[in-house]
């Protein structure tokens, strides 16, 4: 996980390599725990959330120790710095999951992409920030288009609904207060996602055992079913790999190739999840209206990395469209 020797430039292998895996670790990850929640029926999205986080905790503790990667160790100030980017970290897990368990992909591609117009709302009210009139026209289609889909669609879920609009809301307030109060250079992206599982890790597990939701999943039918335990631990493991495999292709390529490849999976994973989940029920004005939002998000993402390119200005990891990572 540390960097490779930059004297050496990468072969073109090596970069359409890191790209493919991290195109697979991003596309897999939805996939998995979309099989997980909804096929399986598997009841907790919050003891999927605890393995995530253990896995996550145990693979950065043990790489630290192996001196593999660096982040600070802990201090007192640590949980001040990082206050309140653990509660924004678990709320984001969870509703996410609960979100994926209760929608059928293309809508919660869709849905997901209200996390834009939030962050750009949000930036303008924090940060001041003012933004061009193709992107407000093209977050204006991501909105139409959702508005049209969300209005037709026959497999409606009042709950996935309220759950992804929490998981919008988490992921941009999470965002603009990243970039607003933390100096990310100062734990690290290693150091910030270890102390945000470390800190969440243990009240999550109280509120899963207190609310009878850890019994549930204990008493899951499917535990001795020896392709569920592999998709369980597979999901676990990728919410690591997905991390990692994005600062990978980022470094050997560009962030801007980080980008441009998790649009795809959007666009994937909006076109095949219907296929794929038996939860999605066709209509035409629903189909209208993804094919209308899919369009204004490529449009968005693609205005911002131009904008990014045009400013003259480095693209790293942090400067990823947020509707490409997600």
């Amino acid at each position: 996980m540390e960097e490779p020797d930059a004297a050496r430039p990468p072969s073109r292998l090596v970069r359409l390599l890191s790209a493919l895996f991290y195109g697979t670790c991003s596309f897999l990850i939805v996939l998995v725990n979309k099989a997980l929640l909804t096929t399986y029926g598997f009841p907790s999205p919050i003891v999927l959330g605890i393995g995530q986080m253990a896995t996550t905790i145990m693979i950065l503790y043990v790489s630290k120790l192996n001196k593999i990667i660096h982040f600070p160790d802990f201090d007192k100030k640590i949980p001040g710095k990082l206050f309140p980017l653990p509660l924004l970290y678990v709320g984001n897990h969870i509703s996410g999951l609960s979100s994926t368990s209760k929608l059928s992909l293309p809508m919660f591609t869709v849905l997901r992409k209200f996390t834009i117009p939030l962050t750009l709302l949000l930036e303008a009210i924090i940060l001041g920030k003012q933004y061009s009139l193709n992107i407000v026209l093209s977050v204006l289609a991501i909105m139409l288009g959702a508005f049209i889909a969300a209005g037709s669609d026959l497999a409606f879920n009042l709950e996935g609904y309220i759950f992804v609009f929490l998981n919008d809301i988490f992921t941009a307030a999470n965002g603009v207060y990243t970039k607003q109060k933390m100096d990310p250079k100062e734990l690290g992206k290693y150091g910030v996602l270890f102390y945000n599982a470390c800190f969440m890790i243990i009240p999550t597990v109280i509120i899963s055992v207190s609310t009878g939701d850890f019994q549930k999943a204990t008493e899951f039918s499917h535990w001795k079913n020896v392709l569920f335990i592999i998709q369980f631990l597979l999901s676990c493991l990728l919410g690591f790999l997905l991390m990692y495999s994005t600062v990978l292709c980022s470094y050997y390529n560009s962030a801007l190739t980080t980008a441009v490849v998790g649009a795809i999976k959007n666009v994937s994973v909006a076109y095949i999840g219907m296929l794929v989940g038996g939860d999605y029920i066709f209509s035409l004005l629903n189909f209208i209206g993804l094919n209308i939002c899919m369009a204004g998000g490529l449009r968005y993402s693609f205005l911002t990395m131009n904008s990014q390119l045009k400013s003259k200005q480095p693209m790293d990891e942090e400067s990823i469209p947020l509707d490409m990572k997600s």
